[in-house]
């Protein structure tokens, strides 16, 4: 009887039908799994409404180019040495890389705080960088996706010189991951869908339209060329812009410049909200 009290108290194994004992599951320096397995989500979570999510914004890009190639390409004709419709088309692109990254990120977090699901992705054991890391890879991926698209089928309107693809690609990559840190806060910050609203309406469009996309700032007052420098979008679409024909307002190394420093300090800010859980923990 002792024997079999000694053996029924022990440790439960495989050989009792138990299975393995569990053990405590590892990670490196870096969750990649987690990191991976939220970017995933987030890409597959867009592309499931693609028609919404990517076909629309090469739709909405047309029709800008459509109405302003119309309207004012008699009136402009050329900016600088390249026609306006050449000079119009990256900045409408750049335009919808930018709305779409920022949309996709604040909407998946707006979304996941009003339906109560958050905890989804508050309660694995990732840290806040490797959230971070996830979302903006989401943000990017969409921004740049989009970005592709409408240039192959604006490469059918617009003769594209594709003055530096190495630009094209560090701009559209850098923007992007501008704007999804953006979102992120946004989506942190706002409490219901009319804020997210607010901070679209009231700063991401005005930020947008008044960044160099349908005009050079070099036609603006002076005045009004400082304040325009003093706008991070300009700098995305500038570059973008030089990409694809050369030419630009500003310094490529100046624009370039801004944007990392931007994003490098956007980063640390939406780290250090979710660090202390500021509106989603409380």
């Amino acid at each position: 009887m002792d024997t079999h009290a000694n053996e029924s108290s022990g440790p439960r194994d495989s050989r009792a039908g138990f299975g393995p004992a569990p053990s405590v599951r590892t990670f490196g320096l870096v969750n990649w799994r987690g990191v991976w397995t939220l970017y995933q989500r987030e890409v597959k979570r867009f592309l499931k409404v693609g028609f919404q999510t990517v076909a629309a914004p090469i739709v909405t890009t047309l029709l800008f180019y459509t109405i302003f190639s119309v309207a004012l390409e008699g009136r402009v004709g050329v900016v600088g040495s390249t026609p306006f419709v050449t000079f119009l088309a990256p900045g409408l692109i750049m335009m919808a890389i930018l709305q779409n990254s920022f949309q996709n990120t604040s909407s998946s977090l707006m979304t996941a705080k009003v339906q109560g699901n958050i905890v989804d992705v508050l309660m694995p054991p990732i840290v806040p960088v490797e959230m971070v890391c996830g979302y903006i890879g989401g943000g990017v991926t969409r921004g740049v996706l989009v970005g592709t698209t409408t240039t192959v089928v604006m490469t059918f309107f617009v003769d594209f010189p594709f003055h530096s693809i190495a630009a094209i690609i560090f701009f559209a990559v850098a923007a992007s991951a501008m704007l999804s840190l953006l979102g992120l806060m946004g989506g942190i910050w706002a409490e219901k869908f009319d804020h997210m609203a607010a901070v679209t309406n009231f700063v991401i469009m005005p930020l947008s339209f008044l960044s160099g996309t349908f005009y050079s700032i070099q036609r603006l007052p002076e005045f009004w060329q400082h304040v325009a420098a003093l706008n991070p979008f300009f700098y995305a679409i500038d570059g973008f812009r030089y990409g694809f024909i050369g030419q630009g307002d500003a310094p490529v190394w100046l624009g370039a410049s801004v944007l990392l420093a931007i994003d490098i300090l956007l980063f640390l800010a939406v780290h250090r909200m979710l660090v202390t859980g500021y509106k989603l923990k409380s």
